[in-house]
Order: structure tokens, then sequence, then C-alpha cells
């Protein structure tokens, strides 16, 4: 009997916790819960059948590339369902590029000597995982098995935002800022770089919406890192939606052989 109350008390308890907990959440969302919060952005975006009705999505533009003075390269990527991706960079009439064809990737950088297709590291593979959805991670969020979760307001450069938490299906996390007013993203939180010896944490300010067809797409992405006053960024200057994508674009690169060099020839005596 003793026991039974006990339980019950506990139970009582906890249920009353979890509740206090939404109610104090709601509140500090201005009463909204995540999911309302990332309806309202889906919607803002252009809407849930119009994304759904996205099968490709090609983008041009200029990415800074580089240190303490990067230069801006021009860049060419290519997205395709359900998690297909190549990112061209031309730099000094060189092409380089990576592929993801939904499991693995690899990468090309003839600029640095490197004429061959190297694999993606475990951390590029675990990022291009994550980020490869064409319509983001928050479009139908709940079917790619994710999780979001209100972490309360922020101010991020003069706007009210809502910050969420985003869990993947993996156990990935990453923080993603809603404006308040637009419903539009205006940071996401990006992987964490080594620099120095130690982590850097890293956030991508999206920009200048503007709308493409039915949808709405920010053309300038800032990258800022902790500690780093150098920013870099994308702009993009054309969207195209739907354009023919092989899937042998995403696929293993196959190059021409390289040249062999002949062996030298010893001089007879």
């Amino acid at each position: 009997m003793t026991r039974g109350i006990l339980n019950t008390v506990c139970f009582t308890g906890a249920a009353a916790a979890i509740a206090v907990s939404q109610v104090a959440m709601a509140a500090a969302g201005g009463g909204m819960s995540a999911a309302q919060v990332v309806e309202r952005n889906v919607a803002a975006r252009g809407g849930l059948q119009a994304w759904r009705a996205v099968n490709t999505m090609t983008m041009s533009g200029q990415i800074d590339v580089g240190g303490t003075k990067p230069v801006k390269l021009p860049f060419v990527m290519t997205m395709k369902r359900p998690h297909k991706s190549r990112f061209e960079l031309n730099f000094d009439n060189q092409i380089a590029f990576q592929v993801y064809d939904g499991s693995q990737g690899w990468k090309v950088r003839p600029f640095l000597g490197r004429n061959v297709a190297e694999p993606y590291t475990p951390a590029e593979a675990k990022s291009a995982a994550e980020t490869a959805d064409l319509d983001g991670p928050l479009v139908d969020y709940a079917a790619k098995g994710s999780q979001v979760a209100l972490q309360g307001m922020e101010t991020i450069e003069g706007h009210r935002a809502y910050k969420l938490l985003l869990t993947t299906r993996d156990q990935g996390q990453r923080h993603v800022w809603i404006d308040a007013s637009s419903f539009l993203e205006l940071k996401v939180e990006g992987d964490p770089r080594r620099m120095d010896g130690r982590m850097h944490t890293v956030a991508v300010y999206y920009r200048d919406y503007r709308r493409e067809g039915a949808l709405m797409m920010p053309h300038l992405l800032e990258t800022q890192v902790t500690g780093v006053k150098q920013k870099h960024q994308m702009t993009i200057q054309r969207v195209s939606v739907n354009q023919p994508a092989d899937d042998a674009l995403f696929a293993k690169p196959q190059l021409p052989a390289q040249p062999q060099t002949a062996p030298a020839r010893v001089a007879a005596r």
C-alpha cells in the first residue's frame, strides 16, 4: 500500500515537473511549441508541398576561399534526392570537386596536385550525411527520424529568434535559430573546426532571402568561426530547380589515367 502511494506520488511529481517545464518553455518561446515554430518556418520558405516537389536543385555563384586574405572563386553545387550532392570549384581554370552519392563521398583537388579521387574521411562522410538534405533538416523532420526541441528565445543580430535544438536519427545535434518575425532561418550551427590545437565553434548566418519560384531561399551565407576575425561568404547568384541531373554526377569520379614517368636511364660507361 505504502509503495503504491509512493509510486503514485513520484509519478504525479514527475508529470507535474514535465508540465511545468513545458509551460516554461512555451512561455520562453512566446507561447509556441517547437513543432509550431517549424511549421511556420516551412510555410515561410514556400510550404511543404512546394519543397516536396523539388527533386533536383543547382546553385551557382562565388565563394570565399583561403585564410586571412580569401579570394572569391566561382562554384556550382548540385543536389538531388534523396541525399546526393556535388560541389565544383573553379580555381585557376582547374575544377576541384567533391561528390556524395548518399552513402559515400570523394574529393578531387587538382590544384594540390592530387588528380585522384580521394575518399571522404569518416568526419567528412558524417557531415555530408547530416547536411545533404536538399530541403534542409527541418522540412519533414519527423519523417527523417529527427526531433526538435525549443530552447527559448535569443537575439541574433538585432532579431528576436527561436532557438531550436535538432537531434537527428543518429543522435547528431545542431542548433537552428528562426526569426520570430519572418520565421526564416537566421543562423545555423556548423561543424566545429580544429584550429591551433583546439576546437572552435562555427556558425552560418543566412541573409538576403529571395523568392525562387515558389521557394524562399537565402542568397548570402556567411560562415563565422569563434576566435577568428575573418568571415567567409558564399554568394548564390543563380538557382535552377528540377533540371535533369544524372546519377553519374554523384558517383565515384572516373579520372583519366595519369601518364607514367619513364625511368631514368643509366649512362653507359
